[in-house]
């Protein structure tokens, strides 16, 4: 009985992991994943943020032969938030940029996710107080109208 346990549990496994974690927001949509990608960066663009960086897994290991659905990180900020943030707490800079993540799933569709800034930046709230707090809130909105024009 112990064992059918086990199984039953790791068998749960890859549907815990689809879940949200706190923080975080997550767009399933019907698009591909470059659709998607490409649609997300065009988004950040139109918000008044800049793709800082991008990382991914897929096409490096692609050049070592092993093909992984797509997945890619893209860090989105600006400048003008740099010096704002730098002014309430030097120690949450290293929260930026603030990243975006693509990710293929199994039936050729792609998911948005991201963490909010509120909640990237809340470990830093005792340094930065309110100040910081206007921010992380304006680009908790930023975030999502970047989202809502990428899914679209």
């Amino acid at each position: 009985m112990k064992a059918f346990s086990i199984i039953l549990c790791l068998l749960a496994l890859p549907a815990l992991a689809q879940e949200p974690q706190p923080g975080w927001v997550v767009h399933p949509t019907g698009k591909s994943y470059d659709a998607l990608v490409a649609d997300t960066k065009a988004a950040v663009k139109g918000n008044g943020l800049i793709v800082v960086t991008q990382a991914g897994p897929t096409k490096a290991a692609a050049a070592r032969g092993i093909t992984i659905p797509g997945n890619l990180v893209i860090g989105a900020f600006n400048n003008d938030y740099a010096v704002r943030v730098l002014e309430t707490s030097v120690n949450a800079m290293i929260e930026a940029p603030i990243r975006f993540y693509v990710t293929e799933n199994a039936d050729g569709t792609a998911t948005l996710s991201y963490k909010t800034p509120s909640h990237v930046f809340a470990p830093y709230a005792h340094q930065g107080g309110e100040p910081l707090q206007e921010i992380a809130n304006e680009l908790d909105e930023k975030f999502q109208a970047v989202a809502e024009s990428a899914v679209k």
